[in-house]
């Protein structure tokens, strides 16, 4: 069942690629007293100043530039994000047996009763100078202009069957990834709801998606160090609206950047 404490939604996404403020849809039950100074004591313990400050997660960055200090209300979400860390479960990796794109289901859905399915609607929410296609309901995004969070570069999205697959809608937790950390075992609707949720998609670079696969933070994380706080931040609610489970090195890795990023 979807985790019944967090249940976000997001409006937008600002220029600096933080999401605008995420909005609590409803609590079936009392919050967590907030930790704070067990997450202060957890970031003086690893001694970590910055997100560019990363060992083994310090995968490729872009241009081995200096991620940008995050402001105050980013430390707050990322302080929000180390307390449902703390109440992800870990666990191994189950078999991926079974797993398909349908098990999530067939293509891109409205689940938001929009008029539009949730590739355009995450378009239209990315990307900026926007033209639609003619309509009743504008709807189907034609060309926009798009700063992609994960490389850091801008690209001029048209659609079209050889153009559309310069932006890709990623899943910010993938799909593989949740199937075999408790997907298995949701319902057929908790997992459409998972799949065309705004808060686990995000446009990004064609190219740049497709290398990360269905890896977890413990084997990818964006090429732009500038939003790997926000990345893992994201994939730790993701999980924790949807109570997916973590393997120990992927907390590990989140746990690191996190506590890098306050």
């Amino acid at each position: 069942m979807i985790s019944s404490v967090l249940a976000h939604k997001v409006d937008c996404w600002d220029r600096g690629f933080r999401p605008c403020r995420l909005v609590k849809e409803k609590y079936h039950r009392m919050r967590l007293p907030r930790r704070t100074l067990s997450v202060v004591l957890i970031a003086s313990t690893l001694g970590l100043a910055s997100c560019s400050a990363l060992t083994s997660t310090d995968f490729s960055g872009t241009n081995g530039a200096q991620a940008a200090a995050p402001s105050a209300d980013q430390k707050a979400e990322y302080y929000e994000s180390l307390e449902q860390l703390e109440d992800i479960a870990i666990k191994g990796r189950a078999p991926k047996t079974g797993y398909s794109r349908e098990q999530f289901s067939n293509g891109w859905k409205d689940t938001d009763n929009n008029g539009c399915d949730a590739r355009n609607d995450i378009l239209a929410r990315d990307l900026e100078k926007v033209e639609y296609k003619p309509a009743r309901v504008e709807c189907v995004v034609l060309s926009g202009t798009f700063d992609d969070p994960y490389t850091g570069k801008t690209i001029n999205f048209e659609r079209g069957q050889t153009t559309s697959s310069a932006v890709q809608i990623d899943h910010i937790v993938a799909l593989s990834d949740a199937w075999q950390k408790g997907a298995q075992k949701w319902s057929k609707d908790e997992r459409l709801q998972f799949a065309n949720d705004p808060l686990n998609l995000l446009a990004s670079d064609g190219p740049t998606n497709a290398s990360k696969g269905d890896k977890d933070a413990a084997t990818w994380l964006p090429p732009n160090k500038d939003f790997r706080c926000e990345y893992v931040s994201r994939q730790t609610q993701v999980k924790a609206k949807y109570g997916a489970w973590m393997t120990q090195a992927e907390h590990d890795a989140i746990k690191k950047i996190l506590a890098s990023c306050v």
